[in-house]
C-alpha cells in the first residue's frame, strides 16, 4: 500500500471527536516505581461496542479503574460527554451515566435478586426517614415504579423465575446477568463491562452476548468490554483496542487485530518479523 493510501486508511479509522462519548488522552498511572498505564490515548464512540483486550498484566483493569473513578490517573485527561471528568470519584461518574461492572460480581448475597435491583437507583425519596411520614404517597408511587422497572429488567434477562431467590444462591452465570441488570436500573450512557464471560459456560455466554447486543441496540447503551474470550470480542466489538505493557498497541477491526504482528508478539511471544 502506498504512503498516501495508508494515510487515507488511517484517517478513515481515526476517531471523530464530535462522536466521542469518552476520550482518554495520554492517561498514565504509577504505583510507586511501577508504570502500570503508559500514556494511553483512545476514544470510545457513542453507540459503539468497543473491545479492550491484551495479555494478563497489560493494564486493562487498571485503566478501567481510572476511567470509572476508582483512583485518579497520575497524568493525562479523561473527558465524558464533552466534560472533563479526570479524577472524579466513582459515585460522581455514576450520576453522570458512567457505570462499570466487575469480573467478580458484587451482589448483596443475603438479599433477593429483586431487592438487589431495587437498591441501585440513586436519590430515592424513601431514603430520607422523614419522607416516610411527610411524603408517604410519593414514596409509595416511586417504589411501585421502581418495582415495575426491576421486573421489566428481570423479564428482559430471563430471570423472572429467580426474582425472590437470594442473590448468593445464583450460579456464576446468573450473577453476571444480575450485574447487567443492575446497570439497567440506572440511566447509564456508558457501561464498562469487566470480563462478562469469565467463569461462564458457553451456553450462557451466548445468552450474555445477545443481552449485550440488545442493551446496545434497544436501550442505546455505549459499551466497552474487557474480555479474554476472543470469539466473544469478535462477535460483539468494533473497534477493538489492544493493550500490552500498559500501552495501546493498536485499534482496529478484529480481523486487523488478528493480523497485526505486534499483537501476535504480545500474545504469543513471537518476535515481530520472525519466520512463521
Amino acid at each position: 500500500m502506498s504512503v498516501a493510501l495508508a494515510a487515507e486508511a488511517d484517517a478513515a479509522r481515526a476517531p471523530d471527536p464530535k462522536n466521542a462519548l469518552l476520550r482518554v488522552t495520554d492517561v498514565s498511572k504509577r504505583f510507586g516505581g511501577l508504570l502500570a498505564v503508559d500514556a494511553c490515548h483512545f476514544d470510545i464512540r457513542e453507540g459503539s461496542i468497543t473491545g479492550l483486550i491484551g495479555p494478563n498484566g497489560a493494564g486493562k483493569t487498571t485503566l478501567f479503574n481510572i476511567i470509572a473513578g476508582v483512583f485518579p490517573p497520575s497524568g493525562g485527561r479523561i473527558t465524558f460527554a464533552g466534560e472533563d471528568v479526570t479524577g472524579l470519584a466513582s459515585h460522581a461518574l455514576f450520576h453522570k451515566g458512567l457505570v462499570r461492572t466487575f469480573q467478580i460480581p458484587h451482589e448483596f448475597h443475603r438479599m433477593t435478586v429483586l431487592e438487589n435491583l431495587l437498591l441501585v437507583p440513586p436519590g430515592q425519596t424513601g431514603e430520607r426517614v422523614w419522607n416516610g411520614w411527610l411524603r408517604w404517597g410519593a414514596v409509595r408511587r416511586q417504589e411501585a415504579a421502581l418495582q415495575r422497572r426491576a421486573l421489566d429488567v428481570l423479564d428482559f434477562l430471563g430471570m423472572s423465575h429467580v426474582k425472590d431467590s437470594l442473590a448468593g444462591h445464583l450460579s456464576g452465570g446468573q450473577k453476571k446477568l444480575l450485574e447487567l441488570g443492575r446497570t439497567m436500573m440506572t440511566d447509564a450512557r456508558l457501561v464498562l463491562l469487566d470480563e462478562p464471560g469469565a467463569g461462564v459456560n458457553k451456553t450462557l455466554l451466548i445468552e450474555i452476548a445477545e443481552f449485550i447486543r440488545r442493551l446496545n441496540r434497544e436501550r442505546g447503551y455505549t459499551i466497552c468490554i474487557i474480555e479474554h474470550d476472543m470469539d466473544l470480542i469478535a462477535a460483539l466489538c468494533d473497534p477493538v483496542i489492544v493493550m500490552a505493557e500498559g500501552r495501546v498497541l493498536m485499534e482496529g477491526s478484529m480481523a486487523e487485530v488478528r493480523a497485526h504482528p505486534e499483537v501476535l508478539e504480545a500474545y504469543l511471544g513471537q518476535p515481530t518479523g520472525a519466520a512463521a
